[in-house]
């Protein structure tokens, strides 16, 4: 058994008492140890404004472009150790590849972005000189420039690395260091992730540092020039939303929460056709995948009447065609939840929404599943639920169980798709498969004020499609509401986030100057 040790001020160190214990999700066996008591967190914060900070604020974005590469490099030297820690939280080799391999993605897509698109400066300038008087001696224009603080990141169980890199890349392009915080039933690889970093001398000195364990007061202690970005449940997010400090201080907040995704098929679309294979491939995929434990995965289905019994009969036999348990074990396609506490929760959920919807695939205490041990793991086979009245549901659009679970809705009409989709209160991404294209623009302006991604898969987009799940870094990841209403990701717009806009007003050639590619540097 190991102790997941926090780096912080320049030291790796241990918490005060016995901290955390850590199980293997397939065999339920102790494997690791985690606490951060007795940690200074404002010396942390400090710690990283003024020797992070400064350093980063001084380097290029081409310079800081280079910082992410190399860290992408050196992770991917240590790939075979990350996959096998992964599976320790119950990942089958696809599950960890999304995971490990697309967090250094991210670090890759914005090594490019800051050194092939962005100046060799160490701000941006934004849009053009607005001429402000008429003989035009008083001018203004918008600049982005680092904030002086730390971009403290509290990230969720399911993706460690993913959800850690896919932060570090804008903030350390945007010149700000972090401060990682992983939740702690999948400490382990983020803790692994950040001491190979570290060891390697990538790292300069506090740009990155580490809590194992909980934040405790580090909150307290933001100031304006401070960003926190989180992902987790909506109840976490609203208690660091509304935290005295942050409120007061104004700290800059971005949050994504917990989400009520949708898919929905066309009244098009017919049974035995292309059409709706594609699309119960893509919900077969999207409960499987990581054992359903991903903020984007489909929770609900919305299907026409007519297709109805069609859809659920090809997920049946999907669903009956997988194998649960050891990803260790050959062929198994799904492995565990992350813990106890997962399948408990999963398990009230699905009571909860057994009350307006019938199970239609899956036994929720089912114990038997592949491998030797798994007796003791955390498992739990896909449960797919059909609603018994669409216009009366409740808890399909208000309960996320975070697992394999699927409820599915017939709907009448467009209005009524629509109106069921929005019943989610802001999601992160919906897709609609469809090559009907006023049902199409319809679902589209029906949706969007309530979505953050939306897909439209038709028979020529499917075969090249990323997935309803699958976030990439060109686009953003967020959604209002229920969804956290912040923003992730999304090229540019993300570095942006650590930075502060200012408008600069005076003399048209003081700004020309103050503005040139090498000024600051």
């Amino acid at each position: 058994m190991i102790t997941l040790k926090s780096y912080a001020g320049g030291e790796w160190r241990s918490g005060k008492g016995k901290g955390r214990l850590l199980h293997h999700a397939v065999t339920g066996e102790e494997i690791a140890t985690c606490g951060s008591e007795g940690l200074d967190f404002n010396g942390m914060l400090e710690w990283g404004r003024t020797k992070g900070g400064s350093r980063l604020r001084s380097m290029t974005f081409p310079e800081r472009a280079t910082l992410l590469k190399t860290m992408a490099a050196t992770l991917n030297e240590n790939l075979p150790e990350f996959h096998e820690i992964a599976a320790s939280y119950g990942a089958t080799r696809r599950d960890a590849m999304l995971d490990v391999e697309g967090g250094i993605a991210a670090l890759g897509f914005y090594a490019s972005l800051g050194g092939k698109t962005l100046p060799a400066s160490t701000f941006l300038t934004d849009g053009e000189i607005a001429r402000l008087s008429k003989p035009g001696n008083f001018v203004g224009r918008h600049i982005y420039v680092p904030l002086e603080g730390v971009a403290v990141q509290i990230n969720a169980y399911n993706f460690p690395s993913w959800g850690m890199l896919e932060k570090l890349a804008p903030s350390l392009l945007a010149g700000m260091p972090s401060i990682v915080k992983p939740a702690t039933p999948t400490a382990w690889l983020a803790f692994r992730m950040v001491e190979v970093l570290i060891a390697s001398g990538v790292m300069p000195e506090g740009t990155l540092q580490l809590i194992c364990g909980s934040i405790g007061d580090l909150l307290d202690h933001l100031t304006c020039q401070d960003v926190v970005s989180f992902t987790g449940s909506a109840s976490t997010g609203r208690k660091i939303r509304s935290h005295p400090n942050i409120v007061k201080n104004a700290v800059r907040v971005n949050i994504e929460t917990d989400s009520l995704n949708c898919i929905i098929l066309g009244p098009d679309i017919t049974a035995g056709s292309p059409g709706l294979a594609h699309f119960t491939e893509e919900v077969f995929k999207e409960m499987t995948i990581k054992a359903g434990q991903k903020c984007t995965a489909i929770r609900r289905l919305l299907v026409p009447k007519e297709t109805e019994q069609a859809v659920i009969d090809d997920l049946k036999q999907r669903l009956g065609a997988l194998r649960v348990g050891d990803p260790a074990v050959s062929g198994v396609g799904m492995g565990p939840l992350v813990d106890q506490a997962a399948v408990e929760s999963a398990r009230r959920g699905i009571e909860a929404l057994s009350r307006e919807a019938e199970i239609v695939f899956g036994d929720p205490n089912r114990t038997q599943f592949e491998g030797a041990g798994t007796e003791r793991g955390f498992f739990m086979e896909p449960i797919l639920l059909r609603s018994k009245d669409a216009d009366r549901a409740e808890s399909a659009h208000e309960i996320e169980v975070f697992g394999p679970v699927a409820t599915l809705m017939a709907y009448r009409d467009v209005e009524q798709a629509i109106r069921l989709a929005r019943r989610g209160g802001g999601s992160l991404v919906a897709s609609v498969h469809s090559e009907d294209e006023d049902f199409i623009r319809r679902m589209t302006f029906g949706l969007a004020p309530y979505h953050g991604r939306l897909m439209m898969i038709n028979a020529k987009a499917a075969p090249e499609s990323t997935g309803h799940g699958v976030v990439m870094p060109h686009l953003v990841h967020g959604g209002p509401g229920r969804a956290g209403g912040g923003e992730e990701l999304g090229g540019l717009r993300s570095v942006h986030h650590y930075m502060q806009r200012i408008a600069l007003q005076g003399d048209p050639e003081r700004l020309e100057k103050l503005c040139a590619p090498a000024a600051g540097e």
